[in-house]
């Protein structure tokens, strides 16, 4: 049986870490990356850390509008696709990048196994909402990350083909944590302390667009009483500077700006946290997995679970300020409630997908 599994981003790539080496045991995989994060913070930096296979296809598209982007996907991966001829296409999440492939392999009747299906923020203005839908719709296998996961997609018609495996990203943080402890030099790197600090990431299109969104968490992150770490994704570094947000970022002297960072170094660097500040889904369930208290840039969450655990905390611009403030002060007590598996994951999908 032959598989082409379809990444593009970050989080991509830490999945195909764990799945990729379960399904080689057994089947057949070509690995086609997009391009769609392509620098070597973004993208590369991930292979050599995690191991991940070379690429059989790097396609190199690259950033341009949701539509063009999406556009040159799919005209690439067709071809891919019929010189292949796979008997499956599996995709990770809910970028471009899956909705690129899912939509090539559908038109041309090639069953879809997505990993990470059903989470919803039920927020349609969010491009990744868009993307998780349409791609569970037209997928074969689903392999939900949560009971959560698995009732959305009842609640939607979909119950064929929907396994309930638990997260990939669990998998991946319990293989990669103690190589992280081991191998990262972030801290030392960057001159932080164990518990001394704030980590912060911001690349949601909807935080880095609107001005005054970033403003308010750029306002939050200046005032806050506490050394901040934020390794900055290209696009945001291009939003801060063209509203004028970066100087007042980086003159802030107890804040610590920084390129992307690798897997491992993220991984430290949530591990360490007094608090986690982000607009990511991945990062969200990885401070959950440390017991680090999240406070997530949005009014809503593809993963309520945390917020129910009481380890993550949603806020919107205008109360990011005080919300921090709350959460270094008091930091909330966890539910001790698991909801993402038992770090199994990836080897369910294998399994799944082989027989």
């Amino acid at each position: 049986m032959k598989v082409v599994t379809v990444v593009g981003a970050r989080p991509q790539f830490v999945k195909a870490a764990l799945v990729s080496h379960e399904l080689r045991k057994t089947l057949q995989e070509v690995l086609v990356h997009t391009g769609q994060h392509y620098d070597y913070q973004m993208s590369r930096v991930f292979f050599e850390e995690l191991d991940i296979p070379e690429p059989d296809y790097n396609l190199g598209i690259g950033s341009d509008t949701q539509a063009r982007q999406t556009g040159y996907m799919m005209i690439a991966i067709e071809d891919v696709l019929l010189k292949e001829m796979p008997d499956t296409v599996l995709v990770y999440g809910d970028t471009n990048s899956t909705l690129a492939a899912t939509l090539t392999a559908a038109k041309m009747q090639i069953p879809v196994a997505h990993v990470e299906a059903g989470p919803r923020t039920f927020d349609m203005t969010v491009p990744e909402e868009i993307n998780r839908v349409v791609t569970d719709h037209l997928s074969t296998f689903l392999f939900a990350p949560t009971r959560t996961s698995v009732n959305n997609l009842a609640r939607e018609g979909v119950i064929e083909g929907v396994h309930l495996t638990g997260d990939v990203m669990l998998d991946a943080f319990l293989r990669y944590g103690p190589v992280a402890r081991d191998k990262s030099q972030v801290l030392q790197r960057l001159g932080l302390h164990d518990g001394e600090y704030v980590y912060a990431t911001v690349h949601r299109a909807r935080n880095t667009d609107d001005t005054a969104r970033l403003g308010a968490i750029v306002q939050a992150l200046t005032t806050v009483d506490t050394n901040v770490v934020m390794p900055v994704h290209p696009r945001t570094r291009k939003c801060l500077e063209a509203t004028g947000l970066w100087n007042p970022l980086v003159a802030a002297k107890h804040i610590t700006v920084s390129e992307p960072v690798g897997y491992l170094d993220s991984l430290m660097l949530t591990i360490n946290a007094r608090t986690v500040l982000t607009d990511s889904g991945g990062l969200q369930r990885e401070a959950y997995f440390a017991s680090v208290p999240c406070v997530t840039l949005d009014e809503s969450t593809a993963w309520p679970e945390t917020v129910a655990a009481g380890w993550n905390t949603l806020s919107d611009a205008s109360h990011i300020e005080a919300t921090v403030r709350r959460i270094l002060r008091t930091p909330p007590p966890r539910k001790h409630v698991d909801h993402f598996g038992g770090g199994t994951a990836a080897a369910q999908v294998a399994h799944r997908l082989s027989h």
